[in-house]
């Protein structure tokens, strides 16, 4: 099994239950496909260089994880018809870094 992150960017105009439930189902598309969850990390409402389809914002949720090729193949074909996602991009690793929170409170560099 191979080492994946994938970040999800969905509407700025949904709510927390919403949220919760796209949270939701991509962990179970991993765990069902025989993959393994290692750590989720919610970014929060973050904004954007450039609209994305009008949208100004977006909730990311970032996903580390061990699986194979049908998990992702299985991700790809629901992000591809999920409507409450903006964009999605998943990254091959050799070894996941799952100590450091980038968007952590308090993970500012000190000058």
């Amino acid at each position: 099994m191979n080492f994946y992150e994938h970040t999800l960017i969905a509407k700025q105009d949904l709510s927390t239950p919403q949220l919760n439930d796209i949270e939701k189902k991509y962990k179970d598309i991993i765990t069902k496909t025989d993959g393994k969850v290692i750590k989720v990390e919610k970014w929060g409402l973050l904004s954007f260089a450039k609209k994305i389809k009008a949208y100004n914002k977006g909730f990311y949720i970032h996903y580390k994880f061990e699986a194979e090729n049908k998990t992702l193949e299985e991700i790809k074909r629901n992000s591809i018809i999920d409507n409450s996602l903006l964009r999605y991009l998943t990254v091959r690793y050799k070894e996941l870094d799952t100590e450091t929170d980038y968007f952590k409170e308090g993970n500012e560099k000190k000058k």
